[in-house]
C-alpha cells in the first residue's frame, strides 16, 4: 500500500501518478480550505460575535482538530482515493454504507463548486459586462479542463492561485498593523472576559459559523493515491493545513473587528474590501480581483477531489469501470472529471443553490461523522498497527463523532 507506484504497471493499464509532495500538498489542502469563505465569513461572525469574532474562528478550529486528527490516522492507514468510503467500510464492514459515503463526497463537492462558480462569475463581471450563463459556463469547464490536464499541473496552478489569495489576507494584515499605529494596542480588546456568559454564548454562536470556513482539509485524502509516502506525508499536511488556516483567520478577523465596527461589518456584502479600503483609503478593486482566484481556486480543487472519489470507487467496484480508466497521456481520470463538471455545469446554470450550499455544509458533517465513527470501530477491534502508521489515542475520534453530530443538530434547527 505504502510502497511507490510504478508510471505504467506490468498490466499495461496506466495509474495515477505519484507527484504530490508536503509542500504542494499543504498549498492544494490551504486552496480547498482557504477558498471564498473568509471573504464573507468575517462578516457575519463579527454580527454574531462583536469584538470577539476573532475567538470564533480559534474556538471552531480547537473544535475541529479531533476530527483532523483522525483524518489523519485514516489517511495513514488506507491512503487510497475515495478515502471516506473506504474507511466507512473498512470501520462498518458495510459496502452500502461505504456506497452512500462516497456519493455525500461526490454531492457536496459538486454542488460547491456549483455555488462557487457562480460567485466567481459575479466577482468577474464587475470587470467583464458578460451574461451570468456565459461566464458560469466559461469558469467551470475552464477549471475543467486545468483538473483533466494532469495532477502536477492542476494543483501547481491550485497553489499558485493559494498564494495569490492566501496573498490578499497577509496584504490586509499587513495594511492593518502598516497604516493604523494604534491597531496592535488595540488586541487585547478581542480576548473575552472569563466570566461574561453573554458573551460566550455570541462566540459560540459565531464559532459554529466559522467551523463552515474549515471545510476543505478532509479533501486532500481523496489525492492519496497521487501522493508520495502518502502514510506520513497526509497526516503532517493536514494538521499544517488546520494550524496555517487557524493563524490566518485569527489575524484576518483581529484586524477586520478593530479596523471595522462590527455591526458596519455584519451589514456589508464584501466585508472585507470595506476593511481594505478603510485601512488605505484605496480602491477594493484588488481584494476584489484576489476574490476571483480564491473561488477559482475552490471550484478547482473541489474538481479534482469529486472526480477522484469518483476514480476510487470504481477501482473499488461500487461504480461503472468506465470511471476507473486512467487517461495514459495526462495521467488523469478523464471520463470521471467529464462527469463531474458535467453535473458541475447543470447545477450550476439551472438550480437556485443557496438553500444547497446549506445543505453541502450539513452532509460534510454527516461525513465526518461517520468517519470518525469508522475510526472508533477500527480501533475497538484491536487488531495488528499497520508498519509507519499515524496513531491518536480512542478518545480523539469520539470527541470529534461527538462534535460532528453536535455541529448538525445546531446547523439544522432554524
Amino acid at each position: 500500500m505504502n510502497q511507490s507506484v510504478q508510471d505504467i504497471p506490468v498490466t499495461g493499464k496506466p495509474k495515477l501518478k505519484r507527484s504530490l509532495n508536503l509542500p504542494l500538498l499543504v498549498l492544494y489542502g490551504l486552496g480547498t480550505t482557504i477558498g471564498a469563505g473568509i471573504y464573507v465569513l468575517v462578516g457575519a461572525a463579527a454580527g454574531r460575535a462583536g469584538i470577539y469574532a476573532p475567538m470564533a474562528f480559534v474556538a471552531a478550529a480547537i473544535g475541529i482538530a479531533p476530527t483532523a486528527a483522525s483524518y489523519g490516522e485514516l489517511a495513514s492507514r488506507y491512503p487510497v482515493s475515495a478515502g471516506e468510503a473506504a474507511y466507512v467500510n473498512a470501520g462498518f464492514g458495510s459496502r452500502a454504507m461505504s456506497l452512500f459515503t462516497g456519493w455525500l463526497v461526490i454531492v457536496s463537492g459538486v454542488v460547491a463548486s456549483a455555488a462557487i462558480a457562480i460567485g466567481c462569475a459575479g466577482y468577474i463581471r464587475t470587470f467583464l459586462d458578460l451574461p451570468l450563463s456565459l461566464v458560469v459556463t466559461a469558469v467551470i469547464v475552464t477549471m475543467g479542463l486545468v483538473a483533466a490536464w494532469g495532477i502536477v499541473e492542476s494543483v501547481l496552478l491550485a497553489a499558485l492561485f493559494t498564494l495569490i489569495e492566501a496573498g490578499g489576507l497577509i496584504v490586509l494584515v499587513y495594511a492593518g498593523l502598516s497604516h493604523d499605529s494604534d491597531l496592535i494596542l488595540r488586541v487585547p480588546e478581542t480576548l473575552p472576559p472569563i466570566a461574561e456568559m453573554g458573551i460566550w454564548l455570541g462566540i459560540a454562536n459565531a464559532g459554529l459559523l466559522a467551523v463552515f470556513a474549515f471545510i476543505g482539509f478532509e479533501d486532500m485524502v481523496n489525492v492519496a493515491e497521487e501522493t508520495r509516502r502518502p502514510h506520513i506525508t497526509l497526516p503532517w499536511a493536514i494538521f499544517l493545513t488546520l494550524a496555517i488556516t487557524t493563524i490566518l483567520y485569527t489575524l484576518v478577523t483581529m484586524v477586520a473587528v478593530l479596523a471595522v465596527a462590527p455591526a458596519e461589518l455584519a451589514r456589508s456584502e464584501a466585508p472585507l474590501s470595506l476593511v481594505y479600503s478603510r485601512l488605505t483609503g484605496a480602491s477594493p478593486i484588488m481584494i476584489s480581483g484576489v476574490a476571483i482566484f480564491a473561488t477559482a481556486n475552490t471550484i478547482l480543487v473541489q474538481l479534482i477531489m469529486a472526480s477522484r472519489v469518483v476514480y476510487g470507487m470504481a477501482e473499488q467496484g461500487t461504480m461503472p469501470k468506465l470511471f476507473a480508466r486512467v487517461n495514459a497521456l495526462t495521467r488523469t481520470p478523464l471520463f470521471a472529471t467529464f462527469a463531474i463538471v458535467t453535473a458541475t455545469l447543470i447545477l450550476a446554470l439551472g438550480f437556485n443553490l443557496e438553500r444547497l450550499a446549506e445543505v453541502t455544509s450539513q452532509i460534510v458533517l454527516v461525513i465526518w461523522a461517520l468517519a470518525n465513527m469508522a475510526l472508533v470501530l477500527i480501533k475497538l477491534r484491536k487488531g495488528p498497527e499497520p508498519d509507519d502508521t499515524f496513531i491518536v489515542p480512542l478518545w480523539v475520534p469520539i470527541t470529534g463523532f461527538v462534535f460532528s453530530c453536535a455541529l448538525l443538530v445546531l446547523s439544522s434547527i432554524p
